[in-house]
């Protein structure tokens, strides 16, 4: 069996749990109302032909989240931080939720742990961050940065899907636990999963730990780069040592 195989056999026996995380079926803890309105999300994104045929339906799912009061977050965020970046990115970075600098300038990782993406992307990967899009599972911060609670996931989900549906990227890259778990419908620990080449939609995934994480443990860089170098090849660009 194929490493590829192995990753995808071990998603299947321990990702049941997180299953239900899909637009098929779920029923949303905001009722009814607002999963018509994710159910129509999903379906207006579809993967587009052309860019400027990404960038409308980018602003169609954000047209669609609003002023979103779907769940509690709502009432304690400063602003809704959508993502940002290039709407046919071939490379696409999903994280957890936003912080406080997120918050307040409602773009996603422009705090310490985004610095430290931003040389990720530009030092290691040598592409331009604007040339990438950068997304959170939750547009809404968590009181003091807390986890994500499983219905918040399940409210927002609708919304990323969406996002990754019109960017259609190549590669997408699971910042840290929830970024991982939410991709590839799994619940094992970072430390295991790191490294390991997962699919998305048929979009391959690489989870790494989250630039946040390697703020505390500066150790876990070197690994990070070697999950970079695998981007890399999987976009047919130049590595270096």
């Amino acid at each position: 069996m194929s490493e590829r195989d192995e990753v995808l056999a071990d998603l299947a026996a321990h990702g049941r749990f997180l299953g239900s995380l899909s637009s098929i079926g779920v029923r949303s803890p905001a009722g009814p109302v607002a999963d018509a309105a994710q159910t129509a999300v999903v379906a207006e994104a579809r993967a587009p032909g052309r860019p400027e045929d990404s960038a409308a339906a980018l602003l169609a799912v954000r047209e669609e989240l609003g002023d979103c009061q779907r769940c509690r977050l709502a009432a304690g965020r400063k602003t809704i931080v959508f993502g940002q970046g290039n709407p046919r990115a071939e490379l696409m970075f999903v994280g957890e939720a936003p912080g406080a600098e997120e918050d307040a300038q409602g773009l996603a990782f422009v705090g310490r742990a985004g610095q430290l993406l931003t040389d990720i992307i530009e030092k290691g990967l040598r592409m331009k961050r604007q040339d990438v899009f950068i997304a959170n599972i939750l547009k809404c911060r968590p009181p003091q940065n807390r986890n994500p609670e499983p219905d918040e996931i399940l409210t927002c989900q609708p919304f990323l899907e969406a996002q990754i549906r019109a960017i259609s990227p190549r590669v997408l890259v699971g910042l840290g636990k929830f970024g991982a778990h939410w991709l590839l419908k799994t619940a094992e620990p970072i430390t295991r999963l790191r490294g390991r080449l997962g699919e998305y939609q048929g979009i391959a995934v690489m989870p790494t730990y989250h630039p946040a994480y390697l703020l505390r443990n500066p150790a876990g860089k070197k690994d990070v780069w070697e999950d970079m170098k695998v981007v890399l090849r999987l976009l047919g660009r130049p590595v270096s040592s």
